[in-house]
């Protein structure tokens, strides 16, 4: 694939992370370094860490001091690291500081979150790592070999899936305000555990996007910045596929 048709293919994106212009060809500068494969898993690497070491410490401070020591930390955290990602998405070039600043912020809250969750069912955090990892190799054998085919039709189905799960989380939340809820979001019977099923799958499914975006980016000699955007997006979605993992381990440990 040359750089025009990859170009071509990032206008098509169906990945709500990636718009028409991030890897447009008015921000490609052939002065400027270019976006590498190597260079991408590099700040992905890095941006792990970066969560570990925050939520480590939440994480520490829970078994500690207890929940009240880390409320304002794992709260903090959730809204810190959703500006970041808001700044990060519309200023991409601002990537290389905002995306590890993110994976700070919601390390902090991932670590809380999780640690609350250790409390009540033991080993429920390792199981949902290990899961959110296998999955991730899991889906990127696949998109290596061509099991799985990132084609138009998968991304806009994708992307559809993607905007209903969050349309319903969004209803839910201003529900809550109203004192009520979406039953089913947070039931542990079938139908809550079948909904956690497909959101999980959905959420997995989005990986194979990043794999193919950030695949793509560097086919197309997108600039070095882009790296940390890349990277950026796979956390995101990689967070998010954690969460939806650990919600679904809790309603089936509280049957």
């Amino acid at each position: 694939m040359n750089q025009k048709q990859a170009l071509q293919t990032f206008g098509r994106s169906g990945n709500p992370m990636f718009s028409d212009q991030t890897f447009s060809e008015k921000i490609i500068d052939v002065s400027l370094p270019k976006m590498t494969l190597q260079g991408t898993v590099n700040k992905v690497g890095m941006s792990l860490l970066l969560v570990l070491l925050t939520a480590a410490y939440t994480w520490n401070q829970y078994f500690s001091y207890g929940a009240d020591a880390i409320a304002t930390l794992t709260i903090g955290g959730s809204l810190v690291g959703f500006v970041f990602a808001l700044i990060t998405i519309f200023k991409r070039t601002w990537a290389p500081f905002t995306a590890p600043l993110y994976a700070l912020a919601k390390g902090f809250a991932l670590g809380g979150i999780s640690a609350m969750y250790e409390a009540q069912f033991a080993g429920i955090t390792i199981q949902a790592v290990t899961l959110t990892f296998a999955t991730m190799f899991g889906l990127l054998f696949a998109y290596k070999t061509g099991i799985i085919k990132p084609d138009q039709n998968f991304r806009l189905m994708l992307f559809s899936a993607t905007f209903a799960v969050f349309a319903v989380y969004m209803l839910n939340i201003i529900m809550m305000f109203f004192g009520t809820s979406i039953g089913f979001i947070h039931d542990n019977g079938l139908f809550g555990i079948g909904f956690s099923l497909v959101v999980v799958c959905i959420a997995a499914l989005n990986l194979v996007l990043d794999f193919d975006y950030i695949e793509q980016g560097a086919e197309a000699g997108a600039p070095k910045y882009l790296e940390w955007y890349g990277a950026f997006s796979l956390m995101v979605t990689l967070i998010w596929l954690y969460l939806e993992i650990l919600r679904l381990l809790i309603k089936l440990r509280s049957r």
